[in-house]
């Protein structure tokens, strides 16, 4: 042991010795200095070098952003928060109705809003040194410059939630440098304006999130919420923020659901990334080892809702109606902020299609909301009416092109309906049935589909305009006979819907009825004042120049056409004391800031007096009550204060009916696509029955869910300057003492200005005498017993009402018993001056007969027996034959002035027996010739 530590202790020495040693001493003095001049040396290089990198780093740089402006806050705000988000649509009363057609659906929310383990999941997801660092993390800058120098495949990954807000709302998508440095200095100058928290919101609003369980892309984490599992973003739990959170990194990739709103087959990718987003949530100590350890166990697949009809698949008329309504109002409010009116639109084409493009942009990316007139419960009950409704009537074919080959096809084409219900006196579109099946035909046949509306043109265009102008009144006389009113057409035009006539009858009679003669008739005798002005007070839009000019737009022959909405709307003009309430369907729009940037406001324009709106409404309520609309009063569930008018186009191809009552008016179309008739085999409903009973449904449908709305308590109020006034029913005028005595006074009610004054002069009493079946007013020298005595219509009368040139005024006589009395005398038989040739007779037992008279004038015949007593007569009119006795007899024609001609032929019926006379016997033969030869001889 003593050796040991003698042999530690020299070597100990020995090394001392070394360090010591004047030799060693020097040479370690010299390495020192030359290791501490070559570190001083490398500092000095590394330093120079790293500010030359730098330098250069910078320069080139700033040559990257040179171009790249200096941008305010202002900008940069709007910049930031000007990502689209998907405009939402309301039914009336705010009741969500669903989102406008978008390529990607987004819903902003504010960050108080969204749930704080959706906020934590995506901070530690995808940037946990979010609230540290300002826009930049260094050592990305650095790894960025040595990609560059180094020529390395440029990467984007790591970025800060900040730069990834620059890259989607300021620059693009666009893989360089160039990008990526101007990212970075903007991601600097964001943070340097805006909070933490602004930051924060704006990109879990940007963000997308791959699909929704409809197949739709969605942005923004309250739509995902949604969308994914049918809640919003607060009420997140912990597992399903953790899935959400996932998604940015590869949305379509992560996403659950495929394109057509299924789920995918295999979700383990995003069930995977769920995963990580927990565990980072964890290993950051922003959730519990118990939060997560329960988070990852859960099973998140049974909370992916399943898909959901959107508002086009659900309401796909009403969606599009909404959308074309508002793209077309905020092009007008965009033109006004501009400085532009809606004149200049209309006027310069191209300048209203740039606005209405740009409305449709703004639509699409501003979150707006849109509300809308449409009663929820009513449009919904009337598609189900309509969808269950069995009368609509056969499937007819129709050749069509097929769009693949461009060959023709025969088609099975379905009887189509338009139908709207509309507020009277604010003009809210409270509902309607746009067609039968949108996947067939997408056409809105309640909005803009034009087509003739037949007789329910006369109310607007005829009666209520005649009315107006003191040119009629429920009680005019029209005559409904066979009128060429056409003067390009050699027949009688138009004809009636019975191709029946009924004579005389009165406007409301004629609007009950809906005779078209007595319409056209009365249409002619007011175009002179352009009527169809009326018709664009009331809303019509397509009216052409021929439509003001040609008597077919009477009975709703246009040469466009009208829509449903445009017809039903101008009726409800007579419910609103003559004021036209132009309809609408969008009440207001509010911007994504809550401003109300449109709202409807109601105009009135004066179109009728409300006397003319209240007595059209009054000869209406007789259409319903014993009209052509009559079938509809057994089917409605209710009875209130209707008036309504039917209406046919040409050739059957169209069919309405449109009625109003004091709260809402409803009007209904059917027919085809293409136009054809609508007439059905026998045994099946009459078309207009089928239109009629499907009104009845609809209507019957709306006040099942409104029985208020469309069951007002009130009638219509009648308004001052209404009197009730008799007339005589041939004339319309004052009733005389013969029109009195005839049984033709008849009362209505009429516009006190224009109420008659005259008595009437249509009826005169006198004789007249038949001639055939036919006839004529008699002469003052007529014989009594060959005229009848009655009331005669008075020919001034007849010229007046339908001409001089009529062919038949009978027709003016109405085939109605109280009528019988009344004669509509022909032309007036001329009296041609001559004693007429006597008639040739015959025998056949005790019957006489001869044949007609050739001339004209001659009215009747006397029978003579021998004694030149008159033993009978015949009239013209009846049959040419007499029964007589046994005698001797001849007959003679008497003309109208009451000459007589010669005797005709004698015929001698029976045994004759020769009277006895003891003073002046008969005895021989030849002395009866001498008695008769001068009686059959008289001049």
């Amino acid at each position: 042991m003593k050796n040991e530590s003698n042999n530690w202790l020299g070597r100990l020495r020995s090394l001392t010795t070394l360090f010591t040693h004047k030799r060693t001493v020097k040479s370690a003095r010299i390495t020192y200095q030359v290791v501490w001049n070559l570190s001083l040396l490398f500092l000095i290089v590394l330093f120079i070098g790293g500010a030359f990198a730098s330098g250069v780093g910078a320069g080139y740089f700033a040559s990257l952003v040179k171009n790249e402006p200096i941008r305010p806050y202002e900008n940069m705000k709007k910049d930031i928060y000007n990502y689209e988000e998907t405009s939402e649509l309301y039914f009336a009363n705010d009741e969500y109705l669903g989102t406008l057609r978008t390529d990607l659906e987004r819903e902003e929310v504010q960050l108080k809003d969204v749930s704080q383990f959706l906020i934590d999941a995506v901070v530690a997801t995808e940037d946990e040194y979010f609230y540290d660092h300002n826009g930049v993390v260094p050592k990305a800058i650095m790894r960025a410059l040595f990609q560059e120098f180094t020529n390395a495949s440029v990467q984007t990954g790591g970025s800060t939630l900040t730069q990834q807000l620059i890259k989607n709302q300021i620059l693009t998508n666009e893989v360089s440098f160039e990008r990526k440095a101007k990212e970075i200095l903007l991601a600097l100058r964001l943070e340097k304006f805006f909070e933490k928290e602004e930051i924060l919101e704006a990109y879990l609003n940007v963000s997308t999130f791959g699909r929704n369980s409809s197949g739709r892309n969605i942005a923004g984490v309250q739509t995902a919420a949604k969308g994914i599992f049918g809640v919003n973003a607060k009420d997140l739990s912990l597992p399903q923020a953790a899935f959400i959170a996932g998604l940015p990194q590869s949305p379509f990739g992560y996403t659950p659901f495929t394109r057509k709103g299924e789920l995918k087959e295999t979700l383990e990718p995003g069930l995977t990334r769920m995963k990580t987003v927990l565990q980072r949530m964890h290993d950051k100590g922003a959730i519990t080892k118990d939060e997560y350890e329960t988070a990852i166990a859960y099973d998140v697949t049974k909370d992916f809702i399943p898909a959901k009809s959107s508002s086009i698949e659900k309401y796909p008329w009403l969606t599009y109606e909404i959308e074309d309504r508002a793209v077309d109002i905020l092009a007008k409010v965009l033109a006004e902020k501009d400085g532009y009116e809606e004149n200049d639109l209309n006027e310069n084409k191209e300048l209203k299609e740039e606005y209405l493009t740009l409305a449709n942009r703004n639509l699409r990316q501003n979150g707006y909301k849109i509300h809308s007139t449409i009663d929820k419960n009513i449009y919904d009950a009337m598609q189900k009416a309509k969808d269950e409704y069995p009368y609509y009537g056969p499937d007819k074919p129709q050749l069509k092109k097929d769009p693949e080959t461009d060959e023709n096809i025969t088609v099975s084409e379905p009887v189509e309906v338009g139908a709207i219900l509309i507020e009277n006196h604010t003009g809210k579109i409270l509902s309607f049935v746009g067609g039968r099946d949108h996947s067939r035909e997408q056409l809105n046949h309640a909005t803009n589909s034009f087509r003739q509306n037949g007789s329910t043109m006369k109310p607007l265009l005829v009666y209520a305009p005649a009315i107006e102008l003191g040119k009629a009144s429920p009680g005019t006389v029209l005559p409904d006979v066979a009128l060429k009113l056409d003067p390009t057409n050699p027949e009688p035009w138009p004809s009636n819907y019975d191709l029946k006539y009924s004579g005389m009858v009165s406007a409301r009679y004629a609007l009950t009825k809906s005779y078209n003669v007595p319409t056209v008739k009365l249409y002619k005798d007011i175009i002179d004042y352009r009527p169809a002005a009326y018709l664009e007070k009331m809303g019509f839009t397509s009216l052409h120049k021929h439509d003001y000019t040609n008597l077919s737009t009477s009975i709703g022959s246009l040469v466009e056409g009208v829509t449903v909405e445009e017809n039903t709307n101008a009726f409800a003009t007579f419910a609103n004391n003559g004021k036209f309430v132009d309809a609408y369907l969008i009440d207001k729009i509010v911007d994504s800031n809550g401003e109300i940037i449109f709202e409807h406001e109601t105009k009135e324009v004066d179109v009728f007096t409300p006397q003319t709106a209240y007595l059209t409404i009054d000869m209406m309520r007789d259409v319903i009550k014993s009209g052509t609309a009559a079938s509809i009063k057994n089917r409605l569930k209710f009875q209130t204060d209707w008036a309504g008018k039917t209406g046919t186009g040409n050739e059957f191809i169209d069919s309405w009916f449109v009625a109003t009552n004091p709260n809402v008016t409803f009007g209904i179309w059917t027919g085809y696509d293409t136009p054809k008739s609508l007439k059905a085999s026998t045994g099946e409903l009459t078309y207009s029955l089928r239109t009629n009973y499907l009104w009845v449904d609809l209507i019957n449908a709306a006040y099942d869910q409104n029985p208020e709305l469309i069951d007002p308590d009130e009638p219509f109020k009648m308004p001052g300057g209404i009197v009730k006034r008799s007339y005589c029913a041939i004339s319309g005028l004052l009733p005389s003492a013969v029109c009195e005595r005839a049984g033709l006074v008849e009362t209505d009610i009429f516009n006190m200005k224009y109420a008659p004054t005259e008595t009437d002069s249509s009826l005169i009493e006198g004789k007249f005498v038949r001639v055939g079946d036919k006839k004529y007013l008699a002469m003052e020298s007529t014989p009594d017993e060959f005229a009848e005595y009655g009331l005669i219509l008075n020919p001034d009368f007849i010229k007046n009402i339908i001409g001089k040139d009529f062919p038949d005024p009978g027709q003016l006589i109405p085939k109605r018993d109280r009528w019988s009395r009344i004669l509509a005398p022909h032309d007036k038989i001329v009296e041609n001056g001559q004693v007429p040739d006597p008639p040739t007779i015959t025998a056949n037992g005790n019957i006489i007969s001869w044949t007609q008279h050739p001339e004209r004038d001659v009215i009747g015949y006397r029978i003579y027996n021998s004694n030149w007593e008159v033993v009978g007569i015949v009239k013209a009119g009846s049959p040419l034959n007499v029964s007589v006795g046994n005698g001797t007899y001849f007959v003679v024609a008497v003309d109208i002035d009451g000459q007589e001609s010669s005797a005709s032929n004698m015929v001698v019926l029976g045994q004759i027996t020769t009277p006895t006379n003891e003073d002046n016997p008969i005895d021989d033969p030849e002395d009866v010739i001498d008695i008769l030869d001068p009686i059959l001889n008289r001049p």
